[in-house]
């Protein structure tokens, strides 16, 4: 295998794993997973999650530390992320009233999961 492709499978796949670590975080705390990997118009969603109080679209980012994963976030980024959300959001009851959140879901080397609510909000 070339060293690119080894490279970008080993990216791959700790990214599905800090995904899986942010699920089972947000299953902690009370949520259920609505989807992952979720692809609307404007890109990808890393994971949605729903509780009795709405849902919350998070973006995964894996680095060596929780800083460096939080730069990793761009505003076109953001930007993306909110345009699927807002396709998402037309399959549900209350349409673009529903109760909605975006977090950006930190995961360090060492597997640590940090979790900003309201992540968007800040940039």
């Amino acid at each position: 295998m070339a060293r690119r492709s080894v490279r970008g499978s080993v990216s791959y796949h700790a990214g599905q794993s800090a995904e899986l670590c942010v699920a089972s975080e947000y299953a902690r705390r009370g949520y259920e997973i609505a989807q992952r990997r979720w692809r609307g118009a404007g890109g990808e969603v890393d994971l949605i999650a729903r509780n009795a109080e709405g849902l919350v679209f998070v973006e995964v980012k894996k680095s060596r530390s929780f800083e460096s994963a939080a730069i990793r976030i761009s505003r076109r980024q953001m930007d993306r992320i909110c345009a699927s959300a807002a396709q998402y959001l037309e399959r549900e009851p209350n349409g673009q009233l529903t109760n909605t959140r975006f977090d950006a879901a930190l995961v360090d080397d060492s597997g640590a999961v940090q979790i900003i609510e309201n992540a968007f909000g800040l940039a």
